[in-house]
């Protein structure tokens, strides 16, 4: 059956289909059918642009060509994948390159610049069978050659997940020339895959005995559908029945550290809202229900640096996150300054209003918000260099943006530690802290010690909004989904003990993350809620006490 292509070539749906189904070392004969192809290709990319320029120029059988010895860059070839699969990649009818994107902003490419002058003949780039074939080839064939670790290994992944097109001799001849540890032992793995699926009898036993080391879910799967055939080899039933054991309990390990990792960046968060609150409420004695709005203008104050470096830095656009940090600390920090001046101040010794008054100020505050921002949640992009994820094995993959929020948690609260314990506003805090009327008397300015105490808690939770922006949601009820639990660290942890937060976020956080996972969010909830409770009542100064003149 014949079809037409966009660009006006004819083709026969059975060959393509046959093309797709060739082995990755010889997709589609490319290489004895289209070598002086490749040839002016190669020759021709420094003078017509770059490989992406060129492929969206080219023809079928060039397309075809290219993706199969792709001329330019791995990086380049990533971007032409990405650019296909958002659907972003159009030809223009003079034969230019444009990228469209899901706003309908049109931009010329390579130097993406916007353009309201379009085409009028606007053609998408999309792929065929064989062309699709032929990339994921080519992928695996640039990647594989890369001077990278990290490249050559996704290009075991490539070929793991074309497992069935793979030729054998591409494994052999890529693991002689390997120096990577990483990397060789992905391709022993796929090797083995390729013997179990492949091999003789002994062949695949030796196969199995090797995955026997695997947290692949896939060579499970592999495991699993072998073990339900008929009439199979004992010898190879007890190898396949023994590796069945191993790599699920490898999966199973692998699993549960991945909980107890998002167990840990959800500490983190916590920890990072609490500590301003741990700080206030240790020096004040001050239920401050306006804090979760504190880190609500935090997460927004990111937003809105977002939108400065878009607006007028485009090219430092991924480095916003850097310039938001510093500026979610001090917007957050100011307005806690004011409130601690204007609501705080006039009703010090008087717990139920202080708790009442903060409490209109987070309405106020969430109000504010809807107004200026409206009430539907707007979008905080993740900074590139924090996008995608570290893959610790098959079955375990580790986030860089929660990875970021830990390490950043770490600085945050050894910085704090030096702060109260090597500076002078840090022995003041804790002066004022154990007794007031005692560092009054010796010349330390309580009233702004309180003020600046209650502006650094403030500046800590804009921080948490921060944070919490990479990983979450930006509306005016942020706040809201946090502070009950901010609140749980605190007590938990013991008021104004910075140590005593650390481990009460630590324990809240990984339990409740685990307790999710076996019966749900709202049954974990309210377990830990009682759990809780009953430490309070055994403990009711939490994990460390603090004397201060709230205890006295």
């Amino acid at each position: 059956m014949a079809y037409a292509d966009h660009d006006g070539q004819v083709h026969d749906h059975d060959t393509d289909t046959a093309h797709s189904e060739q082995s990755l070392v010889t997709p589609v004969n490319v290489a004895t059918s289209t070598q002086a192809s490749i040839s002016n290709i190669s020759t021709a990319t420094t003078n017509s642009g770059d490989a992406i320029q060129q492929f969206v120029a080219g023809d079928f059988s060039k397309r075809q060509a290219m993706l199969s010895d792709w001329p330019g860059s791995a990086e380049s070839l990533d971007s032409l994948v990405e650019f296909i699969a958002n659907d972003e990649l159009y030809q223009g009818n003079g034969g230019q390159t444009y990228l469209l994107n899901k706003d309908d902003q049109l931009f010329t490419y390579p130097d993406k610049k916007e353009t309201a002058d379009w085409p009028s003949d606007l053609s998408q780039i999309t792929l065929t069978n064989a062309l699709r074939s032929a990339l994921i080839f080519g992928q695996a064939k640039v990647k594989l050659e890369s001077d990278k670790p990290a490249q050559r290994l996704q290009a075991v992944e490539i070929l793991a997940d074309n497992i069935d097109q793979v030729d054998p001799a591409i494994i052999t001849t890529a693991a002689a020339n390997e120096d990577s540890a990483k990397v060789q032992k992905a391709l022993t793995a796929l090797q083995a895959r390729i013997d179990f699926k492949n091999g003789d009898l002994p062949t695949q036993i030796a196969a199995v005995n090797l995955l026997a080391d695997s947290d692949n879910p896939q060579v499970l799967v592999d495991i699993e559908s072998a073990l339900a055939a008929d009439n199979l080899d004992s010898a190879l039933e007890a190898a396949l029945i023994d590796a069945e054991s191993s790599v699920s309990r490898r999966i199973e390990i692998s699993t549960w550290t991945g909980h107890i990792f998002t167990g840990m960046s959800t500490a983190s968060i916590l920890l990072l809202a609490a500590l301003g609150l741990a700080i206030t409420f240790g020096l004040l004695g001050v239920i401050n229900m306006a804090h979760g709005e504190l880190i609500m203008i935090g997460a927004y104050t990111t937003y809105m640096v977002q939108n400065f470096f878009q607006a007028y830095m485009p090219d430092m656009a991924g480095w916003y996150l850097l310039a938001a940090i510093p500026a979610a600390f001090l917007v957050s920090a100011i307005i806690g300054m004011i409130i601690e001046r204007i609501v705080i101040r006039p009703l010090y010794g008087r717990e139920l209003e202080t708790l009442l008054a903060t409490f209109g100020v987070s309405l106020i505050l969430m109000q504010l918000v809807r107004m200026i921002f409206g009430a539907q949640n707007v979008e905080v992009s993740n900074v590139a260099w924090l996008s995608g994820a570290y893959q610790v094995s098959s079955s375990l993959v580790l986030p860089y943006n929660r990875i970021a929020i830990i390490g950043f948690t770490v600085i945050v609260v050894a910085l704090l530690v030096y702060l109260l314990n090597k500076t002078r506003f840090g022995l003041f805090i804790r002066a004022v802290t154990q007794n007031r009327q005692m560092a009054h008397a010796v010349g330390i300015p309580s009233a702004r010690i309180d003020m600046m105490a209650f502006g650094l808690g403030s500046g800590l939770a804009g921080m948490a909004g921060c944070a919490l922006a990479q990983v979450g949601n930006v509306g005016p009820d942020l706040g809201q989904t946090y502070i009950i639990d901010t609140f749980l660290v605190v007590v938990v942890g013991g008021v104004g003990q910075v140590w005593g937060a650390v481990l009460a976020a630590l324990g809240l956080g990984v339990s409740g993350t685990v307790l999710e996972i076996g019966i749900g969010a709202v049954l974990a909830k309210i377990v830990l809620l009682v759990l809780v409770i009953l430490f309070i009542q055994k403990r009711p100064q939490g994990l460390f006490a603090l004397k201060g003149r709230f205890v006295e």
